[in-house]
């Protein structure tokens, strides 16, 4: 369930930093967030992958490895795309 850069999340969608949606920003405003800290992909309501290979922890959305999950899912930040097919 670690990747070498953190957790392995599941999320319905990711975002660039720098290119963030308004329902995003707003996110980040009610969480207090600094925007200008993000520098990498950003989660968007992302639940954990806990053991890769068995049942009921597929993920048919986006699967990244991330550094700060500290939000409840609603966002996880310091995202990197992970292949899990391998």
């Amino acid at each position: 369930s670690n990747s070498s850069t953190g957790d392995l999340q599941c999320c319905n969608s990711t975002q660039d930093s720098q290119n963030l949606s308004s329902t995003v920003l707003g996110i980040f405003g009610l969480l207090g967030i600094d925007v200008s800290s993000i520098t990498a992909l950003v989660g968007v309501t992302c639940t954990p992958i806990t053991v890769i290979g068995l049942g009921g922890n597929s993920c048919s959305a986006q699967a990244v490895c991330c550094s700060n999950n500290s939000f409840n899912g609603l966002v996880a930040l310091g995202c990197t795309p992970v292949n899990l097919s391998l």
